[in-house]
């Protein structure tokens, strides 16, 4: 069974994160890096701190083999990410930058130049669009009383099921939106 895991999680693409952390890459607690590529020829050069979240898909490299092809050697950077940070689905960290604390990043963003602490990040190449405090402004406007759910609400619940489904769809039909705990 432990082969057939192994196989699996192989096909899907995924990492195995202990062996990561073996070879050198320095992870916080806390951390949820979901279905993530974190560089593994050269994750010694990688540090994430505490509280971070991978959205799916996100690409961490710390070695652009660019100028291998010219000049025969390949630039390696180290890469720091730092807590309580957000990095969208299908964004990459390139090498050499530093995310600073309580930073999001917007999905499919390429993070190419270092982002500073408190901020919102989005675009290619990722720029500041906002601090964070005027992000969780807007976003606590948009939360009003029929588009908040609890846990009930996710997967999470042993009893989740069509009418969970159904009041969650409906409301994102009324308000555009929705947070779920």
């Amino acid at each position: 069974m432990k082969i057939l895991r192994k196989a699996l999680s192989r096909l899907r693409g995924e990492q195995n994160i202990d062996k990561l952390i073996r070879r050198g890459l320095t992870i916080g607690n806390g951390c949820r890096l979901g279905n993530c590529s974190i560089d593994p020829s050269h994750c010694f050069h990688i540090t994430i701190g505490d509280n971070v979240v991978f959205g799916p898909q996100v690409r961490i490299l710390a070695h652009d083999a660019s100028t291998g092809v010219f000049l025969g050697y390949t630039r390696v950077a180290n890469v720091n990410i730092g807590n309580n940070v957000f990095i969208g689905a299908h964004s990459i960290v390139l090498p050499g930058v530093t995310i600073g604390d309580n930073v999001v990043i917007g999905a499919g963003s390429i993070v190419s130049k270092d982002i500073p602490s408190n901020s919102v990040a989005v675009g290619s190449p990722a720029k500041v669009i906002k601090t964070l405090e005027e992000f969780l402004v807007m976003k606590k406007k948009e939360m009003v009383g029929d588009n908040i759910f609890n846990e009930e609400y996710t997967l999470r619940n042993p009893h989740f099921g069509p009418e969970h489904v159904q009041k969650l769809v409906d409301s994102c039909k009324r308000n555009g939106r929705i947070y779920v705990k």
